[in-house]
């Protein structure tokens, strides 16, 4: 008597169960790209109507003043310790780095270089980031949060002429004051450790840097600064104008602000010396 043996199907979960994971993945990935373009799309619009609001009467001047006044005069203490410490570091530095090649001789210009292209324009726009950018989110938020926004909708007040366009014309205005100063409190803070630590010559070294700068180094890096004064300025007035209700949407639009701030100053920053030096 033969007997016959009867092979069951094997399962298909296994292969049903990689199929939903690879389906839920492209999914989540498309949600997430949607939302981010969404994103985009609402911060030009934003963008956009802050520009034609600065531009457009009515005005309010004595909210301009009262912006320029805190983003600029405000500002300044910290914008001119952080380069006056700045300068100081990159002189003791640089010291150290070009004695081994025995070019002490080009501290000067380094020095000069480094403060106006650079680390004036960016640690300008950083400290002005973490100290304006997160106080506009946070008055705007809150006004937001309190409904002081409809009110002055309902007072036929634009919020974006009162609130926004302001701040903006403020901070793009005032941030190249700032890192103009900056640059000179950061030049004398590296001429004053040559001179004082390093023992280099008072004639020399002003020589030096005169002749290293160009206007090019010193306007590109005022231009930087009017890119990152507006780029703070509308990330502030952006993550404030749409926060969440309550206080915990207050600090996440405060957060927000001062992150996004920082990343869009370095890609900026990268992006503008491409242009002005490539």
């Amino acid at each position: 008597m033969s007997s016959t043996s009867i092979s069951k199907p094997k399962s298909d979960k296994p292969q049903n169960a990689i199929v939903e994971t690879a389906l839920e993945t492209c999914e989540a990935t498309g949600r997430t790209i949607l939302s981010f373009f969404a994103l985009v799309g609402r911060i030009a619009n934003f963008i956009g109507k802050s520009i034609y609001h600065c531009f457009t009467p009515p005005f309010f001047p004595s909210q301009l003043g009262r912006q320029i006044l805190n983003i600029g005069y405000y500002s300044l203490p910290v914008v001119g310790m952080t380069a006056l410490f700045t300068g100081m570091v990159l002189a003791l530095q640089s010291y150290t780095g070009f004695t081994r090649f025995n070019a002490e001789g080009a501290i000067a210009g380094v020095v000069a270089l480094s403060v106006t292209r650079e680390l004036a324009p960016v640690l300008a726009g950083l400290m002005v980031a973490g100290r304006v950018g997160a106080s506009i989110a946070a008055e705007i938020g809150t006004m937001r949060v309190t409904e002081q926004i409809d009110a002055l909708t309902t007072l036929s007040v634009n919020p974006f002429k009162y609130l926004v366009a302001p701040r903006i014309l403020a901070g793009t205005l005032m941030l190249p004051i700032l890192v103009l100063i900056a640059d000179i409190i950061g030049i004398y803070g590296g001429y004053v450790v040559a001179i004082y630590s390093l023992d280099f010559s008072v004639g020399s070294y002003i020589t030096q840097t005169w002749d290293t700068i160009q206007p090019i180094d010193v306007i590109s890096g005022l231009i930087k600064a009017g890119v990152f004064g507006f780029i703070v300025t509308i990330m502030g007035c952006y993550h404030g104008y749409n926060s969440a209700r309550g206080a915990q949407g207050v600090g996440a639009a405060t957060t927000n602000a001062v992150v996004s701030s920082s990343i869009l100053i370095l890609i900026f920053n990268y992006l503008l010396t491409q242009v002005f030096f490539s």
